[in-house]
């Protein structure tokens, strides 16, 4: 990436509450982990220095506020490296409605509608990230068919996405959300007898619908399947004993690409 130039901004009326931050600018935006995201694939050169022109890229430590419901979008976030959580409050009460991974945007439909944030967003580790003006992203969507195709496609994924999360939550008790959860981390982990939660504890009873005290009661309940918890280290002894229980569905706990 070449770097034109690098400051050091104090923003008072930014999203970051007078937060001291990097930006750092650079001249073209043809980074290959940038370039070749889904979203931007279909733009030519032209029209995708176009749509990078007033963009910039922030490296930011953990627990950094990056977008606060109810604010008007005023970029799209991608999340090159690190993790970021997305969470809502209400009436004295926050929960967890998601962990993003690389790469993922966030948050594309009040993006797209210049609308408020239904969210708020902040970094659980070390994670940097491009934020692209929401208004250059509305023009490029009626400028660029295939921008808007790439679009409409994430939204829908978004869409099952949130759908298979409704599902899981409604259709299934608090031990059978954890086991499924605990399924799908192995097999990212590359079915490995042993994983990392990847995840404070808390963090995760909240995204499961789950009270961290119902969490732990949770994990001794899996013990007769296999289960065993040091720390953040999962172990599962044997998965088949853990499915059983589980019992996974491809329409509630695999991916939606299609």
């Amino acid at each position: 990436m070449s770097i034109a130039r690098l400051t050091f901004v104090w923003s008072a009326a930014s999203n970051f509450n007078r937060r001291y931050r990097m930006v750092i600018h650079t001249s073209d935006f043809e980074s290959e982990e940038i370039r070749s995201l889904a979203l931007f694939s279909s733009l030519d050169d032209a029209r995708f220095s176009m749509l990078m022109r007033g963009a910039y890229v922030q490296n930011l430590p953990p627990m950094i506020d990056l977008i606060t419901e109810g604010d008007k979008s005023d970029f799209l976030h991608v999340l090159i490296s690190g993790s970021v959580e997305l969470f809502a409050n209400w009436n004295d009460h926050e929960t967890t409605m998601a962990v993003l991974r690389p790469t993922s945007t966030f948050i594309l439909a009040a993006t797209i509608r210049q609308a408020r944030y239904l969210m708020s967003a902040r970094t659980l580790e070390k994670s940097r990230i491009v934020l692209v003006p929401s208004e250059d992203v509305s023009a490029m969507f009626d400028l660029a068919p295939d921008f808007a195709r790439a679009v409409v496609t994430e939204l829908a994924i978004c869409y099952r996405a949130n759908i298979m999360t409704t599902k899981n939550l409604k259709l299934r008790s608090s031990l059978e959300r954890l086991a499924n959860h605990l399924l799908a981390e192995r097999k990212l982990a590359g079915d490995t007898q042993s994983f990392e939660l990847g995840i404070e504890k808390r963090r995760l009873a909240s995204s499961l619908g789950m009270t961290p005290e119902n969490l732990s009661r949770a994990f001794r309940q899996l013990k007769p399947y296999g289960v065993a918890i040091d720390g953040s280290r999962v172990i599962i002894a044997d998965p088949s004993d853990l499915e059983g229980l589980a019992k996974p569905a491809d329409l509630i706990d695999e991916p939606c690409l299609k």
